[in-house]
């Protein structure tokens, strides 16, 4: 085990002790205590050798820069630049395959495995099905112009092909004083029920003509622009409010015990926000941390005003009465809010997202480039495809409010 790999794997542990405890809804022990410090203590010396390591590393590329190559005796810097997004990742490895296969009828290509960044860890959730072989570890994350809903749940891997957990009820019994020697309450959730969620996969292609091919940076631009955002938007939308047949996932909204909360008229909207947010840790005993809202239904939020014709979340030119700076996209009561058209009008959800629920992830997005599908060859087209499967749990639908907004 690498130094990278003893971190992620130092950080996991600490990770799960801690949601361990927030599983259970209570304080962590102080023996819990003295192995979360245990396990940073570990992270924290293991950064200061991982960045002795990337600065021998980066001293060692310089060199390589500066090194003539052996057939041609000119420098190729390029060799040894550091891929940062998943199309550069592509073209840095297929790039001259591309332009070898050109025009070469059946021919394929496809960049290796590239794992994400050692700083950017993933957490491994507890309760998911047997391990089985593990085939795509590419992890890489979509270029996203705004919060999207992902960014709000919580995210984990997975190496099977579905995650088990248990969706909790009703706690029965309770805390109390206890007398010297006296017996110990009992605290268990009523009934858990075992829910399994099956991976998923969202795919798409687009195509690109023989002569964009010869543009690599048009390559890169359109696998980190047009084909991640457009798997996004799809992603997102499943997330919220997929229907969870077939090879579809079950989305939040139509999950069983989630609760709903209403607004009476147009003025009592921004009440039953805040009620939703109350709802949240009434029911779950869970802090709300997050709202998804459609832009039309935003938009009445962010132009109201007061009497005086003041708007409550500032106006165009400075915040309310001159106040502070204006913010664009101000938050909703304080919360991370995601404003998107995923989510019909007139519906908000309010939850939270990175407790009560987790999507998880086999790998990342894998991208693959062809010129054999349909009728390419002969049109001198190239298809490339995008991919990716994933999972949602939620342990704990009552840790989400489903807000049906007023009209009137």
């Amino acid at each position: 085990m690498n130094m990278h790999q003893k971190r992620a794997a130092a950080l996991a542990a600490a990770q799960a002790i801690v949601e361990g405890a927030k599983s259970a809804v209570r304080s962590m022990t102080d023996d819990e205590k003295s192995q979360v410090e245990l396990h940073l203590k570990e992270v924290d010396e293991l950064d200061v050798l991982i960045k002795a390591a990337d600065g021998d590393q980066a001293r060692l590329a310089r060199l390589a820069e500066l090194t003539p190559d052996a057939k041609s005796g000119q420098h190729t810097p390029e060799q040894h630049e550091i891929a940062r997004t998943l199309g550069e990742h592509f073209v840095k490895h297929a790039g001259a395959r591309l332009a070898e296969i050109r025009g070469v009828d059946g021919a394929s290509v496809s960049a290796p495995e590239w794992t994400k960044a050692a700083t950017d860890n993933q957490v491994i959730g507890s309760g998911f099905s047997p391990v089985l072989t593990q085939v795509d570890r590419t992890i890489i994350h979509g270029v996203r112009p705004r919060l999207v809903v992902t960014d709000l749940l919580g995210s984990g891997t997975i190496s099977g092909n579905a995650i088990s957990y248990f969706v909790e009820a009703a706690l029965e019994g309770a805390f109390t004083t206890v007398a010297e020697a006296g017996a110990k309450p009992q605290l268990h959730v009523v009934d858990p029920t075992t829910v399994t969620d099956a991976l998923k996969k969202i795919a798409g292609f687009v195509k690109f003509t023989d002569e964009m091919t010869e543009d690599l940076d048009f390559y890169v631009s359109e696998i980190n622009g047009r084909l991640l955002y457009e798997l996004a938007k799809f992603e997102e939308a499943q997330l919220l409010d997929g229907l969870g047949t077939g090879s579809t996932i079950l989305g939040i909204l139509r999950r069983s015990g989630i609760q709903t909360e209403t607004g009476a008229t147009k003025l009592d909207n921004p009440d039953a926000v805040f009620r939703s947010m109350t709802k949240v840790s009434t029911g779950s005993g869970l802090d709300a941390d997050g709202i998804v809202i459609n832009p039309t239904d935003y938009q009445a939020f962010r132009l109201a005003k007061d009497t005086n014709l003041q708007y409550y979340g500032g106006g165009f030119f400075a915040a309310e009465y001159g106040n502070g700076t204006l913010t664009a996209q101000p938050p909703l009561w304080g919360l991370r809010t995601v404003v998107t058209p995923a989510i019909t009008a007139g519906t908000v959800l309010v939850g939270a997202y990175s407790q009560a629920a987790t999507v998880y992830r086999k790998g990342g997005v894998r991208v693959e480039s062809t010129n054999s599908h349909a009728s390419d060859f002969t049109s001198n087209l190239v298809t490339v495809r995008a991919e990716e499967r994933l999972a949602l749990a939620v342990r704990l639908p009552a840790g989400f409010v489903k807000l049906t907004l007023g009209t009137t």
